[in-house]
């Protein structure tokens, strides 16, 4: 795993020890990126379910204002916190251990850019979409990614809430979703 491009571009980030994260390949970052690079630069971003924090790192090495990460375990923010200082991103960050659905109703302020990257399977990407909308913290024209198993359903959305495209990547689906502007709605 390392840094694609921007202020960070080569480092090599340390990985979880174990099955129970599985950090989004390289090939796909840089395809979400490609997808988003022009909607990045000075974008406030929320990498819920964080793990490494690659996604959010590698937006604050592309020019993100500021990212903000959230997992539920311990080990996954201590090596956020050590991923950033080792890519000297650390003053633009906000690392929070605790759970990412909870998370979501203690924001204040909105999102240009949201990275969902659950557990496959678990449900929570179907949650944590519902209580974005629910809680509307996404900004006016922002993104949401959503990556998911190629077969896994994502729920419809109610406007300003809408699905741009979805990329296949093997196994791999990633979802990305638009809201639409204030004189759009």
């Amino acid at each position: 795993m390392r840094v694609i491009t921007g202020s960070a571009r080569g480092r090599r980030l340390g990985e979880l020890k174990g099955m129970e994260t599985r950090p989004t390949t390289d090939k796909v970052k840089e395809s979400i990126f490609n997808c988003i690079q022009f909607d990045v630069a000075d974008a406030r971003v929320l990498d819920l379910f964080a793990g490494t924090g690659q996604l959010g790192i590698e937006a604050l090495s592309r020019g993100a204002r500021s990212a903000l990460f959230v997992d539920r375990r311990a080990d996954a923010v201590k090596l956020i916190r050590e991923n950033l200082a080792l890519c000297r991103l650390e003053e633009n960050a906000q690392v929070v251990c605790g759970d990412s659905i909870a998370a979501l109703g203690a924001q204040s302020g909105r999102f240009d850019i949201i990275l969902l990257d659950p557990p496959y399977g678990s449900g929570l990407l179907q949650q944590a979409m519902e209580k974005i909308v629910s809680f509307d913290i996404l900004s006016p024209h922002g993104i949401m990614v959503a990556e998911s198993a190629a077969d896994e359903a994502l729920p419809a959305l109610p406007p300003p809430y809408g699905l741009y495209r979805e990329y296949r990547y093997g196994k791999i689906k990633v979802s990305i979703y638009h809201r639409a502007g204030e004189e759009e709605a």
